[in-house]
């Protein structure tokens, strides 16, 4: 009964608010560049000779309440770009659109994303949160001198990476399965090439990602770690584009174009399509035949990225995207393994504007594909799939001073798993299940203070489990230019990896959902649930230091109180395919970051432990890495910054491993009538040292320079040529160590490169 008061006193409450808002006039729209057509963030919305003004998001969407009866001079601002009034009668209660296209006005562009940013570090909460944009991407020196997420994410405090292939990325104290990555909403199983430092996305289509390293809200679920959401933009509104580009690694094609022109009401249809392929398996034997040498990784991969999207913008701000990828890969080293990987997607999103409702509503349906199979040097192969078809709806009102978002997701999904273990015996997995959640958080905010409490139900079918996630984060803006922050909050999820973190090299990412059969704990009770459970609390301070420099210091705690692993030593059918193990992740981190007219500079270090308790020992994992250090740098000659000069350097100590004692053969006898010693052992086994990984890696270290240069023929051609040199002082870096073989491999080699990029 208790109960049910609390349920209708929630309800009634929410109608209340909603017949509140609804009796107040608002007035939105959008903010859009005049030229482009893109949505302009974080630009200043304000009525004249009154307090009531507002910033507009990501999307350019603006919206402001409470506003009284009579004649209003609405404006719209940005740095950059020349203000814009608009004189509007308003008639009472009732919602009033009104979008703004705003003229270039030639100031300079690091002014601007200065202001933004400055202003969304006031008003966001943003804990634990990196907001990374397509330009900080292209301006990070790279591989092959093509720009890529996959090397800018491993720059970012509380990332490590574990090697030049693999794509491995660990996010404070979390395995990659951990980490939920979305690509414009649909999740994204495994987003990065054997060779680690390139992603499946085209970097020119990226509009920005946003990472969460720790304490996210309550809108991601289904995920303990830390959060990758990579939005990208639409096509062209205004003509055709696009550019061709090639270097030794990869040759890439984009092309743009309107089908529907951008107009002076906001509205258009546009269209994008992106294709990239691998070259150097073409150039390798020519240009890098001594990156194949013995004790290098060597340059066997082979990849294929395709991506296209459609967007649909009314002149009331809606809009819809259909999206659909294909993304494949393929790795074969005979020293280490030979593994193929496909992820496919379709997936549509929208955004809705309905008139005289202050209702915003936002959402998602699409259908996700991942298969994998391996064969490594000890032969037992190993196949994952999983498959997901699911969709969000969330809704959005919006206050002067506050903001209430609430939603709900679902999702079906199939898994195929198959793994031999060395001792012969078979662990699969065929299940099909689901998951549904939803959320509520408000946000409050004063010039001062802002706080945003979220809440999170999640119900897990295959367990015929709730999880209550309770979630919370705070800003206090003490003065102008130092501010406070923290979160914290309960995480679950019912995904767990095939992958081994015994391992050093973790080329094969497959995924299970959680098992229906029985798991016991390290005192031998059966589990209550066999969900992945984590808990996160961060804190720490940003500082501005004049107009150009920002200080950034964070601290966090991750509990991983239930871990479900493979139990890769199954001896018999008897045994459970699964185990349990906890864990815990620990440190700080602290950034420095300096933007001026002729340079920048952004330097990181990071102080992390991470821990493992497997129920016989506790043992640092094979990816703690006790210190990280990045520094990058880049430098423009010239005003209009036609040339760039970037250099990258990191720093970090050595990942612990398991040493090997001895060898030894053995056979798994087919019958008691087997004979041992007649019969032929074929398969080695490996006599590790009783203490997990009780040993640590050399220490590793790498320079990478670039220099690129953009040449302009017309307003609508242009060339930019890019030089570069990964690995510049030729730092032999430990990657693997073939223990059977007894061979030492190394990460990449110096390797020198140029990139042409044609655009259109």
């Amino acid at each position: 009964m208790q109960y049910q008061k609390r349920l209708f006193f929630l309800c009634a409450s929410l109608f209340l608010f909603t017949n509140v808002l609804i009796s107040q006039a608002t007035i939105r729209g959008k903010v859009y560049d005049a030229k482009t057509g893109e949505p302009i963030s974080f630009a200043d919305v304000f009525i004249a000779n009154t307090n009531q003004g507002t910033t507009t998001d990501l999307d350019g969407f603006y919206n402001i309440t409470g506003i009284g009866q009579g004649t209003i001079v609405i404006t719209a601002s940005y740095l950059g770009y020349q203000s814009m009034e608009v004189t509007k009668e308003i008639g009472g209660g009732g919602i009033y659109n009104q979008n703004f296209l705003l003229e270039s006005s030639g100031i300079q562009l690091e002014e601007v994303n200065i202001s933004a940013k400055r202003e969304s570090a006031r008003s966001e909460v943003q804990v634990s949160k990196l907001t990374v944009t397509n330009k900080q991407i292209t301006q990070l020196p790279s591989l092959g001198g093509e720009p890529d997420i996959a090397q800018y994410l491993q720059v970012l405090p509380g990332v490590v990476s574990t090697g030049d292939q693999g794509g491995q990325l660990f996010i404070r104290g979390g395995s990659p399965f951990q980490n939920k990555i979305l690509l414009d909403g649909l999740n994204i199983y495994n987003p990065f090439h054997s060779l680690g430092l390139f992603s499946s996305f085209e970097t020119d289509i990226i509009k920005n990602v946003d990472v969460y390293t720790a304490g996210f809200d309550a809108e991601y679920g289904s995920r303990t770690s830390a959060v990758i959401d990579i939005k990208t933009r639409e096509g062209n509104k205004q003509r055709f584009g696009g550019f061709a580009s090639v270097s030794p690694f990869s040759g890439k094609l984009l092309l743009e174009t309107p089908l529907k022109k951008f107009d002076d009401e906001g509205s258009s249809i546009s269209m994008v399509l992106t294709g990239k392929k691998s070259l150097i398996n073409q150039f390798d034997q020519n240009l890098y035949k001594y990156a194949g040498a013995n004790d290098t990784i060597g340059l066997p991969f082979d990849f294929t990225d395709l991506y296209g999207k459609i967007s649909v913008v009314s002149s009331g701000g809606s809009k819809f995207n259909f999206f659909g990828f294909n993304f494949n890969d393929q790795y074969t080293n005979p020293l280490i393994a030979s593994i193929g990987w496909a992820n496919s997607g379709i997936g549509g999103d929208f955004l809705l504007i309905p008139e005289g409702s202050s209702l915003i509503i936002d959402g998602i349906v699409g259908y996700s594909n991942y298969v994998t199979s391996i064969t490594e040097g000890d032969g037992n192969p190993r196949e994952s799939g999983i498959r997901d078809i699911g969709g969000n709806i969330n809704f959005r009102y919006y206050g002067n001073n506050s903001e209430v978002k609430y939603g709900f997701d679902f999702r079906a999904i199939r898994t195929d798993f198959e793994f031999t273990n060395p001792f012969k015996i078979i662990l699969a997995q065929n299940q099909n299940t689901a998951e549904l959640g939803g959320f509520v958080k408000y946000k409050y905010k004063t010039e001062r203070l802002v706080v945003e409490p979220s809440f999170r139900m999640m119900y897990y079918a295959s367990q015929r489990k709730f999880s209550p996630e309770p979630r919370i984060g705070l800003k206090a803006n003490i003065t102008d230019d130092f501010r406070f922050k923290a979160a914290g909050g309960l995480y679950s999820q019912n995904i767990i990896s095939t992958s081994n973190d015994n391992d050093i090299v973790n080329l094969f990412n497959g995924f299970l959902t959680g098992p229906e059969e029985p798991v016991n704990d390290f005192e031998g009770n059966e589990l209550n649930n066999k969900l992945v459970k984590a808990a996160h609390a961060v804190a720490g301070f940003e500082m501005d230091l004049g107009r150009c420099a920002t200080v950034n210091i964070e601290s966090y705690y991750k509990d991983f109180s239930q871990i479900l692993v493979i139990n890769r030593n199954k001896l018999s059918a008897q045994e459970s395919d699964y185990a349990l193990e906890k864990g815990w992740a620990y440190g700080g981190d602290v950034s420095l970051q300096l933007n001026y007219p002729r340079f920048d500079v952004w330097t990181t270090y990071s102080l992390s432990w991470t821990n493992r308790d497997d129920g016989r020992q506790i043992y640092p994992t094979v990816f703690d890495r006790r210190h990280n250090v990045n520094f990058v740098f880049n430098y423009y000659p010239d005003q209009k910054k036609n040339t760039n000069i970037g250099l990258r350097w990191n720093l970090g100590t050595g990942f612990p491993f398991t040493q090997t004692l001895g060898f030894y053969n053995y056979q798994v006898l087919g019958s008691a009538t087997s004979d041992y010693v007649t019969s032929n052992p074929d398969i080695i086994g490996t006599i590790f040292s009783p203490t997990r990984n009780g040993g640590r890696l050399p220490s590793y270290h790498r320079l990478d320079l670039s220099i690129s240069h953009k040449i302009t023929f017309t307003e609508k051609l242009g060339l930019e040529l890019t030089a570069s040199v990964v690995n510049v002082y030729n730092r032999e870096n430990i990657f693997y160590f073939d223990r059977l073989r007894y061979n030492r491999v190394n990460q990449l080699p110096v390797m020198p490169s140029v990139a042409a990029k044609f655009t259109f």
